[in-house]
């Protein structure tokens, strides 16, 4: 069977067909140190002398490496690995003279981190590198391919995020049997790592701060870690959880409330039930070929609507490897964002949907579920949640 890196290279040779780009160049050292976000994702390891991935539009696939890396090279990754020992200028150039490419993609963008591994320090050491030939004004921006190559979900990858959202959902069910007014936010967070490790699964992103937990009225919603603020009668908690399983991430987003279902103040419900429709309404927009930002529009009109202030963040980003997974933003055009909320949708992308509102006593409501867009759509991973998660009064 194909490992995960094979299956994602097998992809590599139609995108740069896609994207009209001959020649993708990953170029890296001392990864263990400065690791390209790409690399786990096409490589598995880890390099140490200046080393070059090459790919080109007709499936040739190139690593030149360190002789003391080459025998570490992963096994069925490339047709070829070219060990140098003095540098690698030489055996650069004379690769890339024998593919000749009219463009040679480099990990770098301004707008997306996840396409951003190429260093300052690299990029003057390959300019050096390819001074007095050619290729030095052929080189492009690799965002389109890694874009598409990270968003493209291969079975086995979807199988790994679905399994990480099933696991965090069973987390957010353990969870609400634990739950009781008096609990602080330090307590709530060690019992979801307690889970987590019984589980045997890791964090999403920063431990610290996942879950974020966010209790009652007073706390701001952020990437904040918990504090002793605890759990009161008649008021929300909200909760920002995340795992990694095998590599690949979930991010979900979870709504309490401490009382019986009948004692939800009003604009609580008011609350809840626009950011549960602007999920939908979103979800009903997703569909290969759209804009990220047409999407975005969507939930942002309802909000608007409702008399809400505008959530100050993007409906949706991918997750994958990451739970921010870089390439196409589900985002407003807004000058933070650059042109990722002008990405198109492409089946096989997994992105969330996530917003908040602010209540006028009560802080903010807000969810946020995992979906992946389908030939005709999408299909939710999560189970998006219908109605505030009560905890009953002792």
């Amino acid at each position: 069977m194909a490992t995960l890196q094979q299956q994602k290279i097998a992809q590599i040779a139609d995108i740069l067909r896609q994207t009209h780009i001959d020649c993708w160049l990953v170029w890296v050292r001392e990864t263990s140190q400065m690791m390209d976000p790409v690399l786990p994702l096409i490589y598995g390891g880890d390099l140490v002398w200046p080393s070059a991935l090459l790919y080109t539009s007709s499936g040739e696939k190139l690593a030149i490496v360190g002789n003391f890396d080459a025998g570490g090279v992963p096994e069925g990754l490339f047709d070829r690995v070219v060990p140098y020992t003095e540098g690698i200028s030489e055996p650069l150039v004379a690769e890339l003279a024998t593919i000749d490419p009219a463009s040679i993609a480099v990990d770098e963008s301004v707008d997306d981190v996840a396409a951003d591994g190429l260093t300052a320090g690299m990029k003057t050491l390959l300019l050096r590198s390819l001074d007095g030939t050619p290729y030095a004004a052929r080189l492009v921006s690799a965002a389109p391919i890694i874009g598409r190559l990270r968003g493209r979900k291969t079975v086995e990858e979807l199988s790994r995020i679905e399994q990480a959202v099933q696991i965090t959902e069973q987390i957010f069910t353990e969870l609400r049997g634990f739950l009781a007014v008096g609990q602080t936010e330090h307590s709530i967070h060690r019992f979801v790592h307690e889970r987590m490790k019984a589980h045997n699964v890791g964090d999403a992103w920063q431990a610290d701060h996942n879950p974020a937990v966010d209790a009652g009225p007073d706390k701001a919603f952020g990437h904040l870690g918990p504090t002793e603020a605890a759990t009161r009668e008649g008021h929300l908690l909200h909760l920002d959880f995340g795992v990694r399983f095998e590599g690949y991430c979930s991010d979900l987003q979870r709504m309490f409330f401490f009382g019986s279902p009948d004692r939800i103040p009003e604009q609580v419900m008011k609350a809840f039930d626009t950011v549960r429709e602007a999920v939908a309404a979103a979800a009903e927009a997703v569909r290969p070929g759209i804009r990220g930002h047409q999407v975005d529009d969507v939930a942002r009109r309802i909000v608007s609507d409702r008399g809400y202030q505008p959530f100050q963040h993007a409906l949706g980003h991918q997750v994958g490897r990451a739970a921010h997974d870089g390439g196409t933003l589900l985002g407003p055009l807004w000058e933070r964002y650059g042109d990722a909320p002008n990405g198109i949708l492409e089946e096989g992308n997994v992105f969330t949907l996530e917003l908040y509102v602010t209540t006028e006593d009560y802080g903010q409501v807000s969810l946020e579920e995992d979906i992946v867009v389908t030939g005709d759509g999408c299909r939710f991973l999560s189970h998006p949640q219908q109605e505030l998660l009560c905890v009953p009064p002792l």
